[in-house]
Formats: C-alpha cells, sequence, structure tokens
C-alpha cells in the first residue's frame, strides 16, 4: 500500500481522523529521532511528517533517515521550498500555495520540486494548500508573502478546495499557522470537507487534545500536530492526542 493510501486507511479505519505529529528538522537533533519515532508509534500516530519554513538539506536526510530507522510509519516531507526532498522518505506533500497568489509557491517551486522527488522515487501527493486565519504573525506568512484566507469567511475556503479537486488535486490542507494563536475554526473545517470530496488535512495552532478532537468531530480526515509537541512530546501526552483523534468524540466550548 502507498503511503498515502495507509494514511487514509488509518483514518478509515479508526473511524476518526488519522494522527500526523510533524517534526521540524531543524529544531530536532538527528541522534535523538530514533527513539522519538518509537516513541509515536507506541503512542498511536499514523504517520510522521517532516517540515519547516527553511531547509538544510543535509539535516534533513539526517533526520529522516533516523526516523525510519525507528518505525515502520510512512515518512512524509512537508516541504518549503524545491529543496525540501528526501530519498529516504516514502512520500512528499507536493504542495501549491492556492490560498495565495505568489507564482513562486503556485508553480516555481513545484517546477524546481519535480525532477528531485523523480530522481528521490518517493510518492508525490499532490495539495492544495490553504492558510486560513492569521491571529498573530506566522513564518509561513511571512515567507511566501500571502495573506491568509479570513476565518470567519469559509466559502472563500470552500471555492478554493473545491478548484483544487477540479484541478485533480489529492488533498486540501487547511493550515492555521505553526504555532498559531488558534487553530483552524472548526465550521471552516466542516464546510470544507462537506463541499468537496477530497480528504481535508488540518493543522496549526493545536494545542490540546480536545483542540485535535474538534478537528476530527468537524471532518478532518488527517490532522497535523507539531508546535505544541516541541513543549511537552511526553508519551502520555502523545497518547491523549491519538486518543482524541482515534477514540470517542471528546465535548468541545460551545461556539466552537
Amino acid at each position: 500500500m502507498k503511503p498515502w493510501d495507509a494514511i487514509l486507511a488509518a483514518s478509515a479505519r479508526e473511524g476518526g481522523a488519522a494522527f500526523l505529529p510533524l517534526i521540524d528538522q531543524e529544531r530536532v537533533e538527528p541522534a535523538d529521532c530514533r527513539a522519538f519515532a518509537e516513541t509515536l508509534t507506541e503512542a498511536g500516530a499514523d504517520g510522521i511528517l517532516v517540515g519547516s519554513s527553511f531547509c538544510i538539506a543535509d539535516r534533513l536526510d539526517g533526520v529522516v533517515r533516523e526516523l525510519k530507522r525507528g518505525t515502520d510509519l510512512p515518512v512524509i516531507l512537508f516541504p518549503g521550498n524545491a529543496h525540501h526532498v528526501s530519498r529516504h522518505a516514502d512520500a512528499i506533500l507536493f504542495l501549491t500555495l492556492l490560498s495565495g497568489r505568489n507564482p513562486q509557491y503556485l508553480a516555481e517551486e513545484q517546477v524546481r520540486a519535480a525532477p528531485r522527488v523523480r530522481e528521490a522515487e518517493i510518492e508525490p501527493i499532490a495539495t492544495a494548500y490553504l492558510l486560513v486565519g492569521g491571529a498573530g504573525s506566522r513564518t509561513v506568512h511571512f515567507v511566501s508573502g500571502s495573506p491568509p484566507i479570513p476565518g470567519d469567511r469559509p466559502e472563500i475556503a470552500m471555492a478554493h478546495a473545491l478548484a483544487a479537486e477540479y484541478m485533480g488535486m489529492r488533498a486540501v490542507y487547511l493550515e492555521a499557522g505553526s504555532g498559531a494563536e488558534a487553530p483552524v475554526p472548526p465550521a471552516v473545517i466542516r464546510k470544507v470537507r462537506d463541499y468537496v470530496s477530497i480528504p481535508v488535512i488540518a493543522g496549526g495552532g493545536i494545542r490540546t487534545p480536545e483542540q485535535a478532537a474538534a478537528a476530527r468531530e468537524a471532518g478532518a480526515h488527517v490532522v497535523v500536530i507539531g508546535h505544541t509537541f516541541e513543549e511537552d512530546a511526553s508519551p502520555a501526552r502523545l497518547r491523549a492526542f491519538a486518543r482524541a483523534l482515534h477514540g470517542p468524540v471528546i465535548p468541545t466550548a460551545a461556539g466552537d
């Protein structure tokens, strides 16, 4: 089974959302990654994303290689630019920043990356990347030069997601930004999920199991959690997030 199919199968099997922890290769030591991959696997992760707005290729290879030594889970690249490719990974989210109008991230980086992905022989997962919300300044907004879709205008996100589906993309990624003050509003996730037939990924600003469960209940097929684990990646906390995404529905505060 190909890596992306395995992720979606995990989501369907659990009846909820697949749990993808995100590792920033610039914030970890390669020597620590094998043990961390083992911990993530035991805690119930369904795969591992590796990504950063910046990328040092040699460090990326080392991190991915060590992660692969510690797990059989799919290790998927979450690229910030065309250089963010490693032959040691299983797949790559082949992102198009569809919410922006910067040609560099609409087509130029993809053209540069395509031959590298082919040479690496890893699965490309064509994904529309939509920045949503924008509470607080986020690195991805600064680097891409792209303002986010307002979180109170779900119809804009819906139109972009439908365009992604009609363009043949395999997923749509709703992104609040790493370390965002708030996640993508569940109402936006729900409306996008109901409007398109391709899988919906949600990430950014998720700090608690309750917020993760809210994304799942709103219909996200895959939930990405990263920044909060830089503060606390204990096995107990990882398991709490896995339960929130795989287990019973957790009530959320009114108005979410």
